[in-house]
């Protein structure tokens, strides 16, 4: 079954719960921005997904991507699944790709959070073909905040509508997580330019016939440029040149994965690439880390999105199949069997990834916004708070989001039984694609490390401390609330104790038991931010509050157990933990 976007879901945690439109209207890029504009938008979008790309899911994962050798020997050429390329061009001339651009660059100006509802959606409808614009953003700011005048002028424009692609071309056969270890060269030219040669590899989108350029943000070293990340700079290296003439730049094979078969991963070379600096020399992944930022929002919204469109299969499943007598169930008259939703076990995980849904949508959501609130708020002070939401709630949304999205759908393809392990139904593919979003962009063991060793202890935990005051501020009073309160009270003490031990630790002790327990912190984290998320939804006077009571139940009772095991693993003592020299 095609994937279906929820509109009335999503405009109730925009705007009944998340009160978007009114904090628009404090921004005076989007004071115009008002609920029935937004509602257009979601509209728009959702047919567009629903008609357009949702359909081409399936026989896109089936014929895949097909890379043939070029004539001239250099390399070669891909063709995408049937369907594709039309699709694109329908997606950047309907003005998709430019939701939440600049004006000044052939964009809408929209707020973000809209274009991140647009990315949860194309994900859940066809993930592989999302791949195609999914940097299109990333690149987008990158130019904008990096680029030269002359740079900006030929490309930004065409990025910032997305008639053109881009990708990303970090990683290479030796140097993945740790992209110090790049060796990739460029070499100054008299004209100008530099001189790239060097091997990367995963590069999504590396090669493809959707757009007529394909613009390459290459990560490269300068002549006698130190070891290590500072020693890294930036480069432009677009498929086609100014003159019309072919780029140096070749895809040599695409990879054959576990899944996104029609998004092609390409192993590119460049030999001699023409291509121009981007910001600072030895800034480039200063320059990069604005699409890395960027892209890591929307993988957190594939995970969302992936576990959405399972739950999508499985609940309709569920209410169409049925087996044996379902205990407590009131049996319907003549019925030989209940429907499977009715079973206790079936009702749980439906509930359960439900749950992670809503609370990772609004979680994401009131992220999006706070991308616009730093940029614009009124005072010094709002900024800051929305800068500090977004610094700390990305590394946990990426993980956890991607996490279960990978681990709910094989919950999900359970429901269906043998079903889901067949074609038919489509589950076993969300299976399949969704596992690559906990690797990219920065692994969820990557984001856990950052979200506690660079944004954490370096504070102190000052910024985590004032977010659970701004939570505080935003929680259920009364009654309805006292559990969150009580919790959040927990979390304080936790995160004060993972301070202490790290700070009384000895030498690299500290250092190793940080590391190690790293994704125990992340995971509180994320369960802390689910569980005030789920509050504040079954609390609101909306009409999907009964709905959001149901799950905010099923939160406590199956998810959070977990909370007492992380609590526990942070409380141990840094001097039990083998040191490196007594594994070997």
């Amino acid at each position: 079954m095609a994937y279906q976007p929820p509109v009335s879901e999503v405009s109730a945690v925009l705007f009944d719960v998340l009160k978007a439109d009114e904090r628009w209207a404090a921004l005076s890029p989007f004071a115009e921005v008002d609920k029935a504009l937004a509602l257009q938008v979601l509209d728009g979008a959702a047919t567009f997904v629903g008609e357009r790309i949702a359909p081409l899911n399936r026989s896109g994962d089936e014929a895949g991507c097909r890379w043939q050798a070029r004539s001239d020997g250099q390399g070669g050429d891909v063709t995408t699944p049937a369907g594709f390329r039309e699709a694109y061009a329908a997606f950047w001339q309907e003005g998709w790709g430019s939701l939440s651009t600049s004006p000044d660059w052939g964009g809408q100006g929209l707020p973000a959070v809209l274009d991140a509802v647009l990315y949860e959606w194309l994900v859940a409808g066809n993930h592989a073909w999302t791949m195609a614009p999914g940097l299109l953003h990333g690149a987008y700011e990158c130019l904008l905040h990096h680029g030269s005048d002359a740079l900006r002028e030929v490309y930004l424009g065409r990025i910032a509508t997305g008639e053109w692609l881009a990708t990303m071309c970090l990683t290479e056969p030796h140097a993945g997580s740790d992209l110090g270890l790049v060796n990739t060269r460029a070499v100054p030219h008299a004209s100008g330019h530099h001189v790239l040669s060097g091997q990367k590899i995963f590069i999504s989108g590396g090669d493809h016939d959707l757009t007529d350029n394909i613009v390459h943000l290459v990560l490269a070293r300068l002549p006698d440029s130190p070891p290590g990340p500072k020693g890294l700079s930036l480069f432009l290296a677009p498929k086609f040149l100014p003159d019309g003439s072919r780029n140096a730049a070749w895809c040599d094979r695409i990879e054959e994965k576990m899944g996104l078969h029609g998004s092609p991963t390409c192993v590119m070379r460049f030999e001699g690439a023409t291509g121009w600096l981007v910001g600072q020399p030895g800034r480039g992944l200063a320059a990069m880390f604005l699409m890395m930022n960027a892209a890591r929002l929307h993988v957190a919204l594939q995970g969302i999105a992936q576990l959405d469109a399972a739950h999508q299969i499985a609940s309709h499943y569920a209410l169409e199949r049925r087996q044996m007598r379902a205990p407590g169930a009131r049996h319907e008259a003549g019925a030989a069997a209940d429907v499977i939703l009715r079973h206790p076990a079936m009702q749980r995980v439906l509930d359960t990834q439900k749950a992670w849904v809503e609370g990772g949508r609004l979680l994401a959501y009131e992220t999006g916004l706070a991308l616009d609130e730093a940029q614009y708020a009124s005072t010094p002070a709002e900024r800051d708070a929305a800068q500090r939401w977004c610094s700390l709630a990305t590394p946990i949304l990426k993980a956890m989001c991607t996490d279960q999205g990978f681990v709910g759908a094989s919950a999900c393809l359970q429901v269906l039984g043998g079903h889901g392990y067949v074609r038919e139904w489509g589950i076993e593919q969300i299976v399949r694609d969704s596992r690559v979003a906990m690797i990219y962009e920065g692994t969820n063991e990557i984001q856990a490390v950052d979200l506690l060793l660079r944004k954490f202890l370096p504070d102190g935990g000052q910024g985590l401390l004032a977010l659970m005051d701004d939570l505080r501020s935003t929680s259920p009073q009364g009654a309805s609330g006292q559990g969150l309160h009580d919790l959040l009270d927990q979390w304080q003490v936790t995160v004060l104790t993972v301070i202490d031990r790290h700070a009384k630790a000895q030498g690299s002790e500290g250092e190793e038991w940080a590391n190690a327990i790293a994704q125990d912190f992340l995971r509180l984290c994320a369960l802390g931010l689910w569980t005030w998320a789920l509050s504040r939804l079954a609390a609101s006077d909306s009409a999907a509050s009964a709905r959001w009571q149901r799950l905010n139940l099923a939160w406590w009772q199956w998810v959070m157990p977990q909370w007492l095991t992380h609590q526990a693993v942070l409380g141990s003592d840094p001097a039990h933990l083998p040191s490196a020299v007594e594994l070997e």
